[in-house]
């Protein structure tokens, strides 16, 4: 019997599948919009699943960066990808340098905002 994953990751649409890979890899649970039939849902209907899946939304829609519409606290946490240029290379590249962190700060309740030069929580 393995160990339990250590998270547990919900991917948008707009995120490329390989970072469901990426994640699993690294321990953790992944579940994509793909999988769960929900591509072209809303996002009160994504984060509706997250928040009752418990899973941590990884996606590049700056929608789910509003505050105001997601406050800090209100979901299982928000992992906003901002690459350079919005190839798949890249953003599997962004989420490979936060990976790390994910083990060390916590995602619950938080919005986290990965660019090229830094990483916001």
């Amino acid at each position: 019997m393995g160990a339990a994953p250590r998270l547990q990751f919900k991917i948008d649409e707009n995120v490329p599948v390989e970072a469901a890979d990426v994640l699993t890899r690294a321990g953790h649970d992944c579940h994509t919009l793909y999988q769960e039939q929900l591509s072209g849902a809303d996002d009160g209907r994504v984060q509706a699943a997250c928040r009752r899946e418990g899973r941590v939304l990884i996606t590049q829609d700056l929608d789910f960066s509003d505050v105001r519409a997601y406050p800090p606290g209100s979901h299982p946490g928000i992992v906003v990808l901002r690459p350079r240029t919005p190839d798949r290379e890249s953003m599997l590249a962004l989420l490979r340098r936060a990976l790390p962190l994910f083990d060390t700060e916590s995602l619950a309740g938080c919005l986290w905002v990965v660019d090229g030069d830094r990483i916001r929580v």
